[in-house]
This record gives C-alpha cells, sequence and structure tokens, in this order.
C-alpha cells in the first residue's frame, strides 16, 4: 500500500486522538483523581497502559520530553491513582469529550460504529514489536461504546506510528532535542512552544542546532540546507513506511471508507479551537487540497479542513 495512505490516515486519527489533551472534560477527570496541573494529568493518561512506571521508562518512550519535565509528574501521579483507575477515568473523560464535541446524534450514529470498528480492526492488526506504547494501547480491552472505542483504537494507531517514528530518528543518529530542531526547522512546529513546553533550555536547544549544522543540515540562521531537506524527507517517509502495517491488514477498500468516515470528524476538531497554535504535533498543512488527501486514499473529494 503507498506511504501516502499512512500519512493522510494520521493526519485524519490524529486530530480525534488529541481531544485527550485538551479538552476540558480531561482536565477535569485528572483533577478528579488528584493530579497536580496539566502536566501530571498528560503523563498518567498517556502512560497509564503501561503500567505504573518509573519516570525513566516515560522519558524513554515519549522520547521529547527532559527528564525533570516527566520526573515532576511521575511517579507520584501513581499515588493519586493507580493505572487501572486512570485508564477508566481516560474512557469516562473521552465519552464526555467527544459527545459534547461531536453531538450526541454523531455518537450515537451508525457511521460512528462503523468508523469504530474499523479503526480497531486496523489496531488490532498493527505489529507492535519493539513498540511499547502502541503494544500496551493494543492490549487494552476493546471499550463498549463505539465512540470511545474508535478513540482507543486511534490511540493504538497513533502511539504505534510515534513508536515507529522514534525507531526512525534513532536510527537517523537524532536525538530529542535534535528530532524536534529538525521539525521546527522544516517549518512542522513553533520553536517555542516546542522547547518551552518540553522544557528543555536554550543551550540545549543551541547545542542541537550546532550539531545539524555541522552535519550540514542547518544554515547558521537555522534554515534547512539540501541535504537537511533531504534528511527530514528521509526521516518522515521512513515513518510512513513503518506505520503502514495496520492499513496493509485492514486493505484498501476498508481504509478508504475509514478515512472518509474520520474526514468530518478531525475537521470538528480542527474547527473547535480546542488544539493550540504552533501545531505541536507537526500535522500537514491543513490547507492541503482534500482532493490530494481522497486521492491517496483512493475515494471522492471531501471538503477540506480549516485551520
Amino acid at each position: 500500500m503507498d506511504d501516502g495512505v499512512a500519512r493522510t490516515m494520521w493526519a485524519r486519527f490524529e486530530l480525534v486522538h488529541d481531544l485527550v489533551y485538551f479538552a476540558p472534560e480531561v482536565h477535569l477527570a485528572a483533577g478528579e483523581l488528584g493530579m497536580r496541573g496539566f502536566w501530571m494529568g498528560y503523563f498518567a493518561f498517556r502512560a497509564a497502559p503501561l503500567g505504573p512506571v518509573p519516570a525513566s521508562v516515560v522519558t524513554s518512550s515519549f522520547y521529547v520530553f527532559h527528564p525533570d519535565r516527566v520526573a515532576r509528574a511521575v511517579p507520584d501521579a501513581w499515588g493519586h491513582a493507580g493505572p487501572a483507575d486512570v485508564l477508566a477515568a481516560r474512557e469516562r473523560a473521552m465519552d464526555a469529550a467527544m459527545t459534547r464535541v461531536f453531538g450526541a446524534d454523531t455518537v450515537g450514529s451508525a457511521a460512528m460504529a462503523e468508523a469504530a470498528d474499523l479503526a480497531w480492526e486496523a489496531a488490532q492488526g498493527a505489529d507492535t514489536a519493539g513498540r511499547v506504547l502502541g503494544a500496551a494501547n493494543q492490549a487494552l480491552p476493546r471499550p463498549a461504546q463505539p465512540h470511545v472505542r474508535l478513540w482507543q483504537a486511534v490511540t493504538t494507531l497513533r502511539e504505534h506510528r510515534g513508536d515507529g517514528h522514534i525507531a526512525v530518528l534513532v536510527g537517523h543518529g537524532l536525538g530529542p532535542v535534535a528530532a524536534m530542531v529538525l521539525k521546527c526547522a522544516a517549518g512542522e512546529s513553533d520553536e517555542e512552544l516546542l522547547r518551552q513546553t518540553r522544557k528543555w533550555d536554550l543551550a540545549a536547544w543551541r547545542a542541537a542546532q550546532a550539531g545539524l549544522s555541522d552535519r550540514g543540515w542547518l544554515t547558521d540562521d537555522g534554515r534547512l540546507t539540501p541535504a537537511g531537506t533531504a534528511a527530514h524527507a528521509a526521516v518522515e517517509a521512513g515513518t510512513d513506511t513503518a506505520a503502514a502495517a495496520p492499513w496493509t491488514a485492514l486493505g484498501p477498500d476498508a481504509t478508504s471508507r475509514l478515512g472518509h468516515l474520520l474526514a468530518p470528524l478531525a475537521r470538528t476538531v480542527r474547527e473547535s479551537g480546542l488544539l493550540p497554535e504552533g501545531n505541536p504535533v507537526g500535522l500537514p498543512d491543513a490547507t492541503a487540497t482534500a482532493d490530494g488527501e481522497a486521492a491517496a486514499l483512493g475515494g471522492p473529494p471531501v471538503r477540506a479542513a480549516r485551520p
């Protein structure tokens, strides 16, 4: 299957997954568990499928966060609520958030149930050898509610892709800070947003920039050189290739159908105003034509999402 399918599907399911970071229902649920502040809730909700792991495991598997950022939240989070309670709260929060954002009619629709079942099948078809977060999410029980099942399935697919992305970064000799510098130089994310939210100081950022300059990938003013552009493209292509297995397992027709079912959901999230400016996950440009996305999925065009 064309690797462009993996990228197009990511652009759609990532937005649905991202509700877990920004929906107020999630922040409320974390607070009710006793989690202190945004980051303790973030790390607890995302790491809970791994069990009560220490900060070192979370730092390693999440890759881009400074160890101090993680250590302020983990393992203290597990003293407020164990992973099983966190996972139950995560499901309840996503039920409430998706019902509010998409509407009761949408979450109760036949289209939602169809999307959930297709996404679940794709997620169960993901190859998880060497993919810790993907495997941990894949092993969770199947939620009874279709919209929550959809969210859990796309979360498995998201973490599966992320695990593969980290493997590609390691293979290219790109550590956490260098990977973010390359992403920002390519125009995918805002530099200050990534540096500050991932808690890296300016000295570490400048050192990573210098390292990429020494490799001939950055100009003196921080722009990509032709070699840097090629390196960035190779990382992205490798990530797409590593993320292709679920869609190969699902098959082209079912993948196309799921892509079209996800499109209006992704559009709704993008237009909700919940996601912050600066594109922290580096999603493809929202101004890309829907015709191009539809061509990758082998189906009719859909209305383009707006930033």
